[in-house]
């Protein structure tokens, strides 16, 4: 579907300058930062979501554009790497952290989303106001898809629910890195968006069907923290699977969710998660709390 508002993008010249690659993220005044994370992909911090940015031959990917009002702010990191247009974005997911500066680029920038995200943003209030058209996506895939060709292909893969329903893994094959979204948001207890399809039961098989689905990527540009290995992706499904496991064995031992939330422990393998709190987000017992109620559903 066209988009239906033509907005106009400021195209500010000069010289291009280069990220060092894993040197720390500059700081703008924004708030914003930009680091090199591969030949022709940086990474955009700040302000909701990592976006990333991958400039190709004719133009500019964008991978999330984070919160509202923060379009311009991303166009000025982008501009300290190249002069050249933004031609598309990608949007992981649904979340308006991830998807909230969409309109303010222009209705030539092609948006492409799983169908779940798609239909998820439709139910945003932000894109049912007449301004918000231009930020809907043009084009929407099921299971996989692939945009460009040769060192710049870039696939998108969905595996089913986790975050939400509709979290897309994006892969710059050439790069050999993924943009997770927030399905590997950061390492600890994700939130699970239940109004928008999330499922704490789904989420560990989610995870392990990529990290068996997708092969030769090395780094991962997670929803919200630094820059990580393939190895703490595959890592993080095997967490989410334990956890599930805890909460199933504890509701069939007739415990609490609370209880359960407060009894988990973390194995030393995962020493570095962040469990505050313990049953994740959502209430005293959190992720517990709703993998409970999915698992008295079934």
């Amino acid at each position: 579907m066209k988009r239906l508002v033509v907005l106009c993008m400021v195209v500010i010249g000069g010289f291009v300058t280069m990220a060092v690659f894993g040197q720390p993220p500059q700081q703008a005044p924004q708030g914003l930062g930009i680091d090199n994370i591969a030949t022709n992909l940086w990474r955009v911090t700040g302000a909701g979501g990592n976006t990333a940015v991958f400039v190709r031959e004719d133009g500019v990917l964008l991978v999330d554009t984070k919160l509202a009002n923060n379009g311009q702010a991303i166009l000025d990191q982008v501009r300290t790497v190249t002069d050249k247009p933004i031609t598309h974005i990608i949007n992981t997911h649904t979340h308006g952290d991830h998807t909230g500066s969409n309109m303010f680029f222009p209705a030539s920038v092609e948006i492409v989303t799983h169908a779940n995200t798609a239909a998820n943003m439709g139910r945003m209030p932000a894109f049912q106001a007449a301004e918000g058209a231009v930020g809907m996506p043009d084009q929407t895939f099921e299971d996989q898809m692939s945009l460009f060709r040769g060192d710049e292909r870039v696939d998108l893969y969905y595996f089913g629910a986790g975050h939400t329903n509709g979290d897309t893994f994006v892969v710059f094959r050439d790069a050999r890195v993924m943009h997770s979204g927030d399905i590997f948001a950061t390492r600890g207890l994700p939130l699970l968006d239940v109004a928008n399809g999330g499922s704490g039961v789904a989420i560990g098989e989610t995870l392990r069907k990529a990290a068996e689905g997708i092969d030769n990527v090395d780094r991962v540009i997670t929803g919200h923290t630094d820059t990580l290995t393939w190895q703490d992706f595959v890592d993080y499904g095997e967490f989410n699977t334990l956890f599930l496991e805890h909460a199933r064995a504890a509701q069939a031992a007739g415990k609490t969710a609370e209880q359960a939330a407060m009894e988990f422990t973390l194995p030393p393998k995962f020493s570095a998660y962040n469990i505050a709190g313990r049953g994740g987000r959502g209430g005293p017992a959190g992720n517990i709390g709703i993998i409970y109620t999915e698992l008295a559903a079934q």
